[in-house]
């Protein structure tokens, strides 16, 4: 039996299934040259429940293979209410799942171990803690690994916090993956430019990454460790994802273990429809996915629909010599373009796009002759825009920032740029 068609808003270019509930990119890898990304997805509603792991697989970033389940939650066991987010790391030879795993609810969380093969298509999941919450003062919840080596030994950093208290991240050193030692905090709020930069109760998702940055002159360090971490606030009694942000800094010997010093940071996504991140080393580059939820559509239409949730288009991270993150398009995603655009000033016309704009410009969904999104989207000469637009999912790329919003197309809709056409470029995208 063949799905129904998911309608305009669908974005097909982009990693999800066709049904069903997905949000964080978790378990980044390239194995053998081929990519692997797998997501927390509810594979039966679109709403965050009976979370599973998600998988696809890439040869080359843009047509992507969908997988059978990979992590599964099993009554009577650590996660018996969820697969939750963690990363795919290699031991001993042996891709191995490092992941949130809830038994009841998330205050329980702990870290559970599963075995890939070859493939990473058949796991063979632990069922005993690795991890669980540590009890410390101040600290309700615990989750969230990733998987990060210095000089040659193996460590797990944690998000971790409480609803109306302060976040921080936990450190284990987990040379051995089976048996983890506390290190105590690689990072809290007392961190001056943490607390400024990323003020939350909880921090979610971190990511711990050397980038390069661009442009560094001779004595100048050519790499700075960058952290990420996903804002939670406990708001009016109910949580609120706040965003993502960034902090540039070192990694410095405490004790046994580190302590991570911030010196800079900021935004890492401008827009309303980013959280929970993901990096990929590869190679010369770094790459980033994103989770993008639903902004502007009710519990019905959601329903109505079947899914909910995408991950951005995979991004690629520098530093700049100022030590402002720059995100821009994966280089691959230029295969996509397929014609030029037709930029009369008419409807678009098409559901997957690409606009370069070197001057002032707005992009606008137009429904029965009324704007029901807009966004300014222009650039200059100098630092020119790149907007890509696939159904629903709208990212932008400008001056090295980056901002993701969600716009609802209908079969009564249509796009429009409103600019100077000589200052504007575009490309049907598609794939070959």
């Amino acid at each position: 039996m063949l799905e129904p068609d998911p309608g305009p808003s669908f974005p097909r270019l982009h990693v999800r299934p066709r049904r069903g509930w997905l949000n964080d990119p978790n378990g980044l890898c390239r194995v053998d040259g081929t990519y692997h990304v797998f997501f927390q997805h509810n594979p039966y509603e679109p709403v965050h429940g009976h979370v599973h792991w998600g998988h696809v697989s890439s040869d080359d970033l843009l047509r992507w293979t969908e997988h059978p389940l990979a992590l599964v939650p099993q009554p009577g066991t650590p996660d018996a209410a969820g697969c939750w987010s963690g990363c795919v790391t290699v031991d001993d030879g042996v891709p191995t799942a490092v992941f949130t795993a809830v038994p009841d609810h998330a205050w329980n969380a702990g870290a559970l171990l599963a075995r890939g093969d070859a493939t990473l298509t058949r796991w063979t999941p632990g069922r005993s803690f690795v991890a669980g919450p540590p009890f410390l003062e101040g600290v309700e919840e615990v989750r969230d690994p990733f998987v990060f080596h210095v000089d040659g030994h193996r460590y797990v950093v944690q998000g971790a916090g409480s609803r109306h208290g302060r976040p921080s991240l936990l450190l284990w050193a987990a040379d051995d993956l089976e048996a983890w030692t506390d290190l105590g905090s690689l990072l809290t709020d007392d961190d001056p430019v943490a607390a400024v930069v990323a003020e939350a109760n909880l921090w979610e998702c971190p990511n711990l990454v050397r980038l390069p940055v661009a442009g560094a002159d001779e004595g100048e360090e050519h790499e700075r460790w960058v952290l990420l971490v996903s804002l939670w606030r406990w708001v009016d009694e109910a949580h609120e994802l706040a965003g993502v942000r960034y902090l540039v800094g070192d990694l410095q010997p405490d004790g046994p273990g580190l302590r991570f010093v911030a010196a800079s940071g900021g935004v890492v996504d401008h827009g309303a429809a980013f959280y929970a991140p993901q990096v990929l080393p590869d190679g010369d580059r770094t790459l980033l996915w994103g989770w993008s939820w639903e902004v502007g559509r009710s519990e019905d239409q959601v329903r109505d629909a079947g899914w909910a949730g995408v991950l951005t288009f995979p991004r690629e991270l520098v530093l700049d010599a100022a030590g402002t993150l720059v995100a821009r398009p994966a280089r691959e995603l230029a295969e996509l373009r397929r014609d030029p655009l037709a930029l009369s000033g008419a409807p678009l016309g098409v559901a997957a796009f690409e606009l370069r704009c070197t001057a002032a410009a707005r992009l606008r969904l137009v429904d029965d002759g009324r704007e029901v999104f807009g966004l300014d989207v222009g650039g200059s000469s100098d630092a020119p825009t790149t907007v890509l637009v696939d159904g629903s999912l709208v990212e932008v790329f400008r001056a090295g920032g980056t901002r993701t919003e969600r716009a609802y197309p209908t079969a009564t809709s249509g796009w429009f740029v409103d600019a100077d056409p000589a200052a504007l470029e575009g490309w049907v995208l598609g794939l070959g």
